[in-house]
């Protein structure tokens, strides 16, 4: 789909679950997913989503356990 090289910036994106991945910033994010983070490099993406997505478990998940 893209490579994956060490001068690539990249953006987090976050789907309607909650649920993040990382993609290039000069691409705009696949359906479904919308840009949740900063621009940077991917180890510094990595390291924002490892900040943010602490309850890896997709949002219904979580509702259903909370209901």
């Amino acid at each position: 789909m893209f490579e994956d090289d060490s001068d690539r910036q990249y953006r987090p994106v976050r789907n309607h679950e909650s649920q993040y991945s990382l993609w290039p910033a000069d691409s705009p994010p696949p359906r479904g997913w919308v840009v949740a983070g900063p621009e940077g490099s991917k180890a510094e993406c990595l390291a924002y989503v490892s900040r943010v997505w602490t309850d890896m478990r997709p949002l219904s998940a979580r509702r259903a356990v909370n209901s």
